[in-house]
């Protein structure tokens, strides 16, 4: 008993019956013994020459007998190209439908030949052959095979599900197919096959006769070409067997719809930017506010009513259904970030610890490009790829951590103004030095942060140090070019947003170093406009 195991790494078995065009869409399923047969050859003369003749004649006779099949779950699909033609002029085009099965990739096809045997000479020559066999059809249905042990064989016998109908008792949930298989009386023969030269008759060529074209000269090697130049309507040394197969083959079954549970499914959204000249990290309030904007306006009218009334989004906007801020900060946090450290923004990550709902994830799935008027009037348009979607424990990339030690990447605003009067009152020496106050508003935020970050829980509040970034003047320094040994101000980054009242630029700012005991995942984002990237923290590598 012979069997062998195909599997295709690219999901797709592209392949036309014999006798139909590539237009059709109706690609070949089970794959034909026929063709199965002609690769083993083209792989053998291509790869493997070294193989004697007699030897792989005898294994391809063997194998021209029908076999039986184990079908792997599959569907039909097809991808549709305009192709030049050149038909009328340079320009022209037309249409082409590229039909092809879709299989599992990790799903193995099985052809079986149970009345065939082989010596054992002739099981190493075919497992060589099905080693250094890398596609079955056209030359995109990429494939892998190998040769099934005796043990295996029993074992997939009892998945097989089309064979031939002189072999089966038709069910009433099967149907007929027509199957190209080799006829082994004819397919090694030469009689149909061309030939170079003619015979004569002259004295000075008397007695030569034809060459064969093909080597070996066998029906098995006739090109499709050549076939359809001459006119044969079926290939010479071959027949068709009709076969059957599962009437739902092609059946799409409905993916098993997940339990819902307490926890929502994604939490985080990671965007690659994608600009001729991307922003610059003083643009980092900007570029989120856009961002913010875009999504909350695709979530607008994913969900418009049939009044003409735009939905809002809890999670993009922060605000309930009565416009009052969500307390918490469970909402979307919008970060950009620059992460080869150039100076300029290329990811945007946006957080949300209570989840994104099925319209928020359809919005993130359809933004394509943050517009702005800025953008508009430079003519550079700032486009965004989504990298992927999941949930905390999914990402640890960019902002995200794990780290002992995170520095500013952005300044921190400080969330209040200083109090002179009244039983809040801030200390005299407060009042006094802004570094002083900004460093005093950092740990108000850090211990606010403890209260609703569950890792932070175990921590005292006097474990974790901050350290001011300052040059040998006293003047906040956050360094955002890898090698630059100053860094930007504070001062130079855009801090007022584009909303009526906003005075997040006329606060006090600084950027700070933070040490904590043990390893914190992020995001930490602090202070003042921290859900648009203000405040924000990036890990400090190991290295």
């Amino acid at each position: 008993m012979i069997a062998i195991a195909l599997s295709f790494p690219a999901g797709r078995y592209h392949a036309t019956p014999w006798g139909r065009h590539v237009n059709e869409g109706a690609p070949e399923w089970p794959p034909s013994p026929w063709r199965l047969l002609r690769s083993l050859v083209a792989t053998w003369k291509r790869k493997l020459s070294d193989l004697p003749q007699l030897e792989v004649e005898a294994l391809l006779k063997t194998l021209s007998m029908p076999p039986e099949f184990c079908l792997p779950p599959a569907t039909v699909a097809h991808s549709r190209h305009y192709m030049p033609w050149y038909k009328k002029n340079p320009l022209d085009k037309t249409l082409v439908f590229d039909g092809f099965v879709a299989v599992p990739r990790t799903s193995e096809l099985l052809i079986i030949w149970p009345r065939g045997e082989l010596t054992e000479s002739q099981r190493q020559t075919l497992a060589r052959l099905l080693e250094h066999l890398n596609f079955l059809g056209r030359a995109e249905a990429w494939c892998t095979a190998r040769l099934l042990d005796e043990a295996a064989v029993q074992i997939a016998r009892a998945t097989v599900n089309c064979l031939a109908l002189s072999n089966a008792d038709t069910r009433r949930d099967d149907e007929v197919v027509r199957v190209l298989c080799a006829d082994p009386d004819l397919a090694f023969c030469s009689t149909h096959t061309p030939k170079i030269g003619k015979r004569s008759a002259s004295a000075k060529f008397k007695g030569q006769t034809p060459q064969p074209l093909y080597d070996p000269d066998w029906h098995l090697c006739a090109e499709t070409l050549w076939l359809h130049s001459e006119r044969w309507s079926d290939p010479p040394g071959s027949k068709w067997v009709q076969y059957t197969r599962p009437k739902d083959c092609f059946k799409i079954a409905p993916a098993r719809a997940l339990k819902q549970s307490g926890a929502p499914v994604f939490q985080i959204a990671r965007f690659a930017l994608d600009s001729a000249v991307l922003p610059p990290v003083t643009e980092t309030l900007p570029v989120a506010e856009a961002a913010r904007r875009n999504l909350m306006g695709r979530f607008g009218w994913l969900t418009k009513a049939p009044s003409g009334e735009k939905g809002c989004s809890e999670v993009f906007s922060g605000k309930d259904s009565k416009a009052k801020p969500l307390a918490g900060h469970r909402h979307a946090y919008f970060l950009p970030t620059d992460e080869d450290a150039d100076g300029r923004l290329d990811h945007l990550t946006i957080v949300a610890s209570m989840g994104f709902g099925k319209d928020e994830v359809r919005a993130i799935d359809r933004l394509r490009e943050i517009k702005s008027r800025e953008r508009e009037e430079s003519g550079h348009p700032l486009r965004v790829q989504l990298l992927g979607m999941g949930r905390f424990e999914d990402y640890h990339l960019g902002p995200l951590g794990p780290s002992k030690a995170w520095v500013s990447a952005t300044p921190f605003v400080a969330p209040r103004f200083p109090k002179a009067n009244g039983t809040k009152r801030d200390a005299p020496e407060l009042l006094a030095c802004s570094a002083d106050f900004v460093e005093a508003t950092l740990r108000e935020e850090l211990a606010r942060l403890q209260l609703r970050a569950p890792q932070l829980q175990s921590i005292a509040l006097d474990q974790i140090q901050v350290e001011r970034l300052q040059d040998r003047n006293g003047v906040f320094r956050i360094q955002t070019r890898r090698g630059d040994p100053l860094g930007l101000r504070p001062i130079q980054f855009k801090r007022y947003r584009q909303k009526r009242g906003d005075d997040g630029g006329n606060r006090r700012s600084g950027s700070f170093r933070i040490v904590f005991p043990i390893p914190v995942l992020g995001p930490i984002a602090l202070g003042h406009s921290c859900h648009f990237g203000l405040g924000l923290f990036m890990p400090v590598s190991s290295q």
